[in-house]
């Protein structure tokens, strides 16, 4: 299993609404995507936006996560996207919770 944190600073802080409707609005484009077990939607409250990936494995991370993608991000955010990628050795899960 692999996961991915994607992390971007926005230039000026924008309101719960605005991060909200940019979420929902991406959210159709991940539903079903071969590899993706889950993923989290992140924000500060202020000025970071960013996203949680669960992958399957490194093939379909790579395969979706490529530098155009990074670079639309980021655009769409007015800022640099940054992502990191961890290898998950151990997991502990205590099942589904609600948001």
């Amino acid at each position: 299993m692999i996961t991915a944190f994607v992390q971007i600073r926005l230039p000026k802080p924008i309101s719960e609404q605005e991060v909200l409707a940019a979420f929902e609005a991406s959210a159709p484009t991940y539903q079903g995507l071969t590899g993706l077990v889950r993923k989290y939607y992140l924000y500060d409250g202020v000025d970071h936006v960013g996203g949680f990936y669960v992958w399957q494995d490194w093939a379909s991370a790579k395969a979706v996560h490529t530098d155009p993608w990074l670079q639309s991000v980021g655009e769409r955010y007015g800022a640099t996207a940054e992502i990191r990628y961890f290898e998950v050795p151990v997991l502990v899960d205590n099942g589904s919770i609600g948001v």
